[in-house]
């Protein structure tokens, strides 16, 4: 618990300028922002990275060598991870590929026992795993604070990620 508290303290100082100076305008252009924990030789998670502010989302990028650490100081089972971590301010995580599309969604919905969302492992065609035209229908899960997880939203074709 005293590790999860120092982290966020430490994320909380880490990104204060940037906080600080978004919130100057924050009630005419709110933007989300993210800390995308990752490794530092990940393409998919640097392509991730790349569609968030296409959709709205500005991201900040930490390397780590080894980030299970940060996955388990948010609560992120083993089953439901994947390659980066992207973290809010205030600590609700989205683990993996998920599309901006449904971390908007879930940012402006009341969960008050979720710790975010969940896109595990690394399913072709998802937002970072482009390979041409393949895709790989795929679940967004939301997690909860007791460990357990249910579908948040199914998606079946790539364009249904951008809609």
């Amino acid at each position: 618990m005293f590790k999860k508290r120092l982290h966020k303290a430490a994320l909380t100082l880490l990104l204060f300028p940037l906080f600080a100076s978004s919130n100057e305008h924050a009630e005419t252009n709110q933007v989300l922002e993210l800390l995308v924990y990752k490794t530092p030789t990940c393409g998919c998670c640097k392509k991730w990275i790349s569609h968030i502010p296409n959709e709205g989302i500005r991201a900040y990028s930490k390397d780590f060598q080894i980030i299970s650490n940060i996955k388990r100081e948010y609560g992120i089972a083993a089953k439901y991870r994947s390659c980066h971590t992207a973290v809010t301010r205030e600590g609700v995580a989205f683990e993996g590929h998920v599309p901006a599309k449904y971390i908007k969604q879930f940012i402006s919905e009341d969960h008050p026992d979720a710790i975010g969302l969940s896109v595990p492992a690394m399913p072709v065609g998802s937002p970072g795993m482009e390979m041409g035209d393949q895709f790989m229908p795929y679940s967004v899960l939301i997690l909860f604070k007791d460990g357990t997880s249910k579908a948040y939203a199914e998606v079946n074709s790539f364009e249904e990620q951008f809609e």
